[in-house]
């Protein structure tokens, strides 16, 4: 083993000086500790900046009792604050202030401008967003007298929302066309990174409108219309977004399957929508991995004509990086490879003009039923208020290069990879590949490389780099200040150390390319610069208030605002978040409603709750990015999301309102679980066990986890005569991984004898929940079982 010891703290006063003279460095910051080692009799000087480190006096909280800056909030008396830029965030620290640079140039700068356009946005939701939608987007014909239109209580009547109706657009035109009017035709639009280092590729404005007029004169001359569905089973390559615009250019209606999951799923939803063309590549490398999309998609579409639904077309794109074409399986007549055709079309395509109110795209979510729910939104609304949301809560700038790491295959890379963010002229990021490979430094590595300034990401991934601890992360970003060839190599060593402490305060380096297994995850994070960055962005699930300070501190370098974002696939963008610059933070609170939208939190009986308190997230009043059905089943959009909270949109979620008014999401009501902001539904889980031949029973709930927020915690009940075993158990999660995907594979099975049960006959997931969390004293009342022996032997059994 390749070690060194050091001893640093009683040489710091020592060299202090003299680094200052000999490398003519301007006042050093004495809070970064410096490091003297020896090498080979001559000095080696490092420089390590310090982090996570918890020393109080280290930090200038701000005692928001004084006063603070112009863009802060008013007094918030009984919190501390710590200002933006100024040092890391405590566990002390109650709010984070934005910092006056910051605050000056947001588009939203104080508390007072947000009051003042939030007032205007729900006293006057018609003028307000018809002032955006007039002056920020083209039109090619207005929409008539009444800016919107709804009805949201179902006592009245059928749920309706509309907005713009009348207005005839295009969003294609509007993400494309119009910024190439408006001179960004030579801008990047598209930054491409390969799952493999060193492969990569751009698409200006005016190259992406090319690449999509050529596939979308492919997809009408096989015959897609107006109105008709296209399925796509792509990878985050450039030619999903490429397929999304093309849909939008001709008026046909996308539904992206995230390529994720399984065959029968992507069987169901084209049984459901009943596409004309199914877009796909061959493969794709998720790190190591390699995944043959295309022979999921030839399960499927086997699967989906059995059910009476053929598709004749299947376009498959050749990622040659991950599979040849000649080691690809094909059904000719069928499969054409995309690079064959598509190329040969022209590279202009006329616009097909729609309706504010005609579907722009379908995207299936998991339901509590079992059966996906096809989410539908439309055109102009969707349009206005996705651009709208990107442009204020990431307080975007035309410089910005913006990176959101969620597939295309879930609403986030809807409205905040490809649509959003293109509507407002933006360069984006798209990364084909796993955030930890080759090693889980790749995110920082990719941030640095095309200087990334927003990173909008998920609190999984943040748990993901910070589930080691910081134990082993002391010093980090070691820097080489001079010397000879062999003091060059002692650096090197060093740079790729990691370093702990023994009792006695010696510090011991330990080579990592010796024990890659010793790495702490921090490492591989302060070893990149990350000065680009400017705007953190988490979405998906609730962020927990260390993974918030951890990303602020370590990947924002305690001077990025963090866009903790609350919305759902139906509310097609954001509904409460952060806007960067007008409000102080609370680590894990998505704190306001944006523009438009009015919260409210009901009890049981939906009697609105007034100041703190905790209950039923819902909505009142409708916004222009609201999903207007299920696609064929408007009766499960009234019954869901309407009819349990009458005259409120109900989004199955829990929320606490604090003293200061800050919102903080507490996770799911209904049966669904959020699994590293993967909405997956217990029933679609539970059926897929059941499927298996050895099982009899199964109930699925979710539990806290460390790293993917929520757990898929299984019980199973096997049929009679067949033994709890390890082979067993590998079977059913390999089932569910089968006909679901990965992503929704159980984390644990829980061998039960049986199901605690009402006398009714009703799983009572209220006490599987509590034996799931270990709370086994939180029980509470289980007189209504119809065998209170069955929690006896669950109990037993929880740790099999």
């Amino acid at each position: 083993m390749k070690s060194i010891s050091i001893s640093p703290r009683p040489i710091i006063p020592l060299i202090l000086p003299q680094l200052e003279h000999r490398y003519k460095i301007s006042r050093l910051n004495h809070r970064l500790p410096l490091l003297h080692l020896d090498g080979a009799g001559r000095s080696l000087l490092l420089m390590a900046s310090l982090n996570n480190h918890n020393h109080n006096h280290h930090f200038r909280h701000a005692d928001s009792t004084a006063s603070p800056p112009s863009s802060a909030v008013a007094k918030i008396s009984h919190l501390k604050a710590v200002v933006l830029g100024d040092a890391p965030a405590s566990e002390e620290d109650d709010v984070v202030l934005p910092s006056h640079d910051f605050s000056r140039q947001a588009l939203v700068p104080s508390q007072q401008k947000y009051l003042e356009m939030y007032k205007a946005s729900i006293e006057n939701p018609a003028g307000f967003w018809s002032g955006i939608a007039s002056s920020e987007f083209y039109w090619k014909q207005r929409w008539g007298d009444q800016v919107y239109s709804e009805n949201l209580d179902v006592r009245r009547g059928n749920i309706k929302i509309e907005w713009f109706k009348g207005g005839i657009t295009n969003v294609c035109y509007n993400c494309l066309d119009r910024n190439i009017d408006a001179g960004l035709a030579d801008k990047i639009a598209l930054y491409w990174e390969s799952n493999e280092p060193g492969f990569d590729a751009t698409l200006t404005y005016s190259q992406l409108l090319q690449r999509v007029c050529q596939l979308a004169n492919y997809l009408k001359s096989v015959g897609v219309r107006k109105g008709d569905a296209v399925v796509v089973y792509l990878p985050m390559l450039m030619e999903l977004p490429i397929t999304m615009l093309a849909c939008a250019r001709i008026g046909a209606v996308h539904s992206v399957v995230f390529a994720g999951f399984s065959s029968e799923s992507l069987a169901q939803r084209i049984v459901d929508c009943k596409p004309k063309v199914v877009i796909t590549c061959n493969a794709v490398k998720r790190g190591p991995k390699t995944v043959f999309l295309k022979d999921i998609v030839d399960a499927a579409l086997i699967d989906s004509a059995n059910k009476g639904i053929s598709v004749d077309v299947c376009l498959t794109y050749e990622n040659q990086l991950a599979l040849k074409r000649e080691k690809t399986k094909w059904k000719e007549g069928r499969d054409i490879w995309w690079e064959d055709v598509v190329p040969k079309y022209p590279t202009s395509c006329v616009v097909e003009w729609v309706d504010a109110e005609d579907p722009l795209f379908l995207l299936y979510t998991s339901g509590s039923t079992g059966k996906p729910k096809g989410v539908l939104h439309t055109t102009g609304g969707y349009m206005v208020y996705t651009a709208t949301t990107f442009k204020y809560a990431f307080d975007y700038k035309d410089s910005d290069v913006y990176w959101c790491t969620a597939d295309c295959g879930w609403i986030t890379g809807h409205s905040y990879v490809t649509y959003g963010p293109m509507l407002n002229g933006a360069t984006v990021l798209l990364y084909e590949g796993a955030p930890s490979y080759p090693d889980p430094g790749r995110c920082w590595d990719i941030v640095d490389k095309y200087k990334v300034t927003i990173f909008y990401t998920a609190p999984t991934l943040v748990r993901s780099l910070m589930r080691d601890g910081d134990e082993a992360s002391y010093f980090s970003n070691l820097v080489y200040l001079g010397g000879s060839n062999k003091e060059r190599n002692l650096f090197e060593f060093c740079k790729h150390s990691v370093i702990f402490f023994d009792s006695g305060m010696k510090v011991y380096l330990h080579d990592l390319r010796d024990y890659p297994l010793a790495c702490k995850d921090h490492l591989y994070v302060t070893r990149y610069s990350r000065k680009s960055l400017r705007v953190l962005g988490s979405v998906g699930e609730p962020i927990n208030p260390s993974a918030w300070r951890w990303f602020f501190n370590v990947v924002g370098g305690s001077r990025c605002p963090i866009s903790d974002t609350w919305w759902q696939t139906e509310t097609g963008g954001f509904m409460i978040t952060p806007l960067p610059g007008a409000w102080p933070q609370k680590p894990g609170s998505a704190t306001f409603p944006f523009f438009g939208v009015q919260p409210v939190i009901v009890d049981e009986k939906g009697v609105e709750l007034d100041g703190e308190c905790s209950g039923y997230l819902c909505v009142k009043s409708s916004w222009p990015g609201a999903f207007r059905t299920l696609y064929g089943d408007h009766e499960r959009y009234e019954t869901t999301y309407f009819k349990p909270f009458p005259g409120y949109y109900f989004t199955g979620d829990g929320c606490s309102r604090d003293k200061d008014g800050y919102h903080w999401l507490t996770g799911r009501v209904d049966d669904v679980i959020n699994v590293s902001g993967h909405r997956i539904g217990t029933a679609e889980v539970e059926s897929a066990l059941v499927s298996h031949p050895q099982c009899a029973e199964a109930a699925v709930v979710g539990v806290e986890h460390q790293v993917k927020g929520q757990g898929i915690y299984a019980f199973v009940t096997p049929v009679e005569g067949i033994s709890y075993s390890e082979e067993l158990r590998k079977s059913l999660i390999l089932t569910v991984r089968t006909q679901i995907g990965a992503f929704a594979a159980p984390d644990k099975i829980h061998w039960a004898p049986a199901l605690p049960k009402t006398r009714s006959g009703k799983i009572m997931r209220r006490i599987l929940r509590k034996i799931a969390a270990r709370q086994l004293d939180e029980l509470g009342d289980t007189s209504t079982l119809a065998d209170p022996g069955v929690l006896d032997q669950l109990i037993k059994l929880a740790d099999t």
